[in-house]
């Protein structure tokens, strides 16, 4: 993987290159693609450490591409689009991204956010990285591998962080704003739905391996 390598698809070209220029300024290296099939390949061919991706793009939109990442890659993908409507967020949230800017943005924001998500993806601590077992769901840090009941579990790259933190802090309830904080790194406005959509995911996944109870008020526990 490219050490702080971004790809950038962004089909306007005036916001591209501020974009690309800002970023570079921040120490990061920057490709950009004007299209969702080009934004693919780029990123099959340098495997950047993060993409940004614009939705609304002249061939397929970023939605689809984002789902096509995420069946192949964990790559860190912030969203970057003019669309502010609470649902667009939780489709790009529910979809894998890990991060959603609004256009017009503040560079110094969007630099933020891709530190934010790069920290992340970094963390090393060792508690971190240490397997775990809770009910029939083992979980491997080190390679982000999930079973439940025995059989392998394929989850999205934030559905495994949210998975990890809840199995981290198994037996305590864990509200929806620090599940923001703690998975997610920023709050979106106090949007909280986001956690939700992912929970419910996991249990979908999960079926009866493991359960999440809902704590009215609160948010949510690991049943240990």
């Amino acid at each position: 993987m490219a050490a702080r390598s971004i790809v950038l698809v962004e089909d306007e070209d005036s916001i591209a290159s501020f974009v690309a220029m800002y970023l570079e300024k921040e120490g990061f290296t920057v490709q950009v693609a004007a299209d969702g099939e080009t934004g693919l390949d780029l990123v099959r061919s340098q495997r950047p450490q993060l993409v940004i991706l614009d939705v609304m793009l002249p061939d397929i939109d970023g939605f689809e591409v984002c789902r096509r990442l995420r069946r192949e890659s964990d790559v860190p993908v912030i969203m970057l689009t003019a669309r502010d409507a609470p649902t667009d967020k939780v489709v790009g949230l529910e979809i894998g991204a890990d991060d959603y800017v609004t256009k017009p943005f503040d560079p110094r924001e969007l630099v933020a956010r891709v530190r934010s998500v790069l920290r992340r993806y970094a963390r090393d601590d060792r508690d971190r990285e240490r397997p775990l077992q809770v009910g029939g769901v083992a979980l491997d840090p080190g390679s982000r591998e999930v079973e439940a009941a025995g059989d392998p579990v394929r989850l999205t790259a934030k559905e495994f962080d949210l998975l990890h933190y809840l199995m981290l802090n198994a037996g305590l309830a864990l509200s929806r704003n620090q599940l923001l904080e703690e998975v997610w790194g920023f709050q979106f406005a106090g949007d909280t739905r986001t956690v939700d959509v992912h929970v419910n995911q996991l249990r979908k996944k999960l079926g009866g391996a493991v359960t999440i109870e809902t704590v009215r008020g609160v948010g949510y526990k690991l049943r240990r």
